[in-house]
């Protein structure tokens, strides 16, 4: 049985769906400050090989809440997503993200120890780089993060490896670069309140009259002049935490790695890509330059592809397309 803690936000509970599909029983432990009820309400009636045998709501920063969990269930191995990631809020309100993301995975891990389990794929950020030195970028690329979201996650990094040299705590720590899209049946999807990513708030606008979508910049030393970020589908990022849980399970010992596509898209291209998707032409608004924004964030991640044997599949017209229909759901609760 897999503990997946955050398994009720949006990459926790596909990669729930994933692990139910397999033929695994998973316990969600989810504090539903970002997650939603009824997402989980769709995974425990989803038909799939596995089943959602319980839904704990508790948050991590209540060591009780947590280490009774695995004194009720028997675990196998935990997939952690609990976090707090908004990088604008985790400047203006670091204890916040101190507290949740760090202490609460201290406790995570207390009980673990306590409860003799020393398995765990770790939801890690290609924050944890910073601004980057060189693209694409690989493992060995300098940890410098440039905001308290991703100091939080690098500190969570260092200390599960200081957990394996000591209490033989194995980890893997995957770190994910930008995700899009969806369930391809529409079950489950992002749904952020607010919500920041590109993508999505591109649809958004679609379904608001008079609604403008925001581009921010378009003078950055890139071939169009707008960003380039790495998207990797949603499914395919599932997909690469079961396979990091196989490695655990075979005796792998405690690695890390980039989850991306190799290859980058603009703001611009991911723009007319979602115009191709929806069949409309999406008013846009120019707008200066955001501070902090990198002109280039790509993955290098021949080691994912190596050692887990992974392989993203899905393209950015996908994605796009998956994250479109899930719009029209969320779109219709809304009416």
């Amino acid at each position: 049985m897999i503990l997946v803690t955050g398994g009720a936000g949006y990459i926790g509970s596909h990669c729930v769906m994933a692990l139910l599909d397999r033929g695994e029983n998973v316990v969600i432990f989810d504090s539903l400050e970002i997650g939603h009820v009824e997402t989980v309400e769709t995974l425990k009636n989803i038909p799939a090989k596995g089943k959602v045998i319980d839904f704990i709501k508790g948050n991590l920063q209540n060591f009780t809440e947590i280490n009774k969990v695995f004194k009720d269930y028997k675990i196998d191995g935990v997939i952690h997503f609990a976090a707090f990631s908004q990088v604008g809020e985790s400047v203006k309100n670091p204890q916040k993200y101190y507290f949740n993301n760090v202490y609460g995975s201290l406790n995570l891990f207390r009980a673990m120890l306590e409860n003799n389990i020393r398995k765990i794929v770790f939801s890690s950020t290609a924050a944890t780089y910073g601004e980057p030195v060189y693209i694409p970028i690989d493992e060995k690329h300098p940890q410098n993060p440039i905001n308290p979201y991703g100091s939080t996650k690098l500190m969570i990094e260092r200390i599960l490896d200081d957990y394996d040299r000591a209490y033989g705590l194995r980890s893997v720590r995957l770190r994910y670069f930008n995700v899009a899209g969806a369930d391809e049946k529409s079950r489950i999807g992002e749904w952020h309140e607010p919500e920041t990513h590109l993508i999505p708030n591109i649809l958004k606008s679609t379904f608001s009259s008079g609604k403008t979508f925001e581009m921010y910049g378009i003078d950055y030393d890139t071939a169009d002049g707008t960003c380039v970020r790495d998207y990797i589908n949603i499914e395919d990022l599932a997909n690469a935490h079961l396979l990091a849980l196989d490695y655990l399970n075979s005796g792998g010992a405690t690695n890390f790695f980039n989850l991306g596509t190799t290859y980058g898209n603009s703001v611009k291209q991911v723009f007319s890509t979602c115009e191709e998707v929806t069949g409309k032409n999406i008013a846009v608004n120019i707008m200066p330059r955001r501070e902090g924004d990198p002109a280039s964030l790509v993955a290098d991640n021949k080691k994912a592809v190596k050692v887990l044997g992974w392989k993203p599949e899905k393209s950015l017209k996908d994605s796009a397309d998956t994250a479109y229909r899930w719009e029209k759901v969320l779109q219709s609760r809304i009416s």
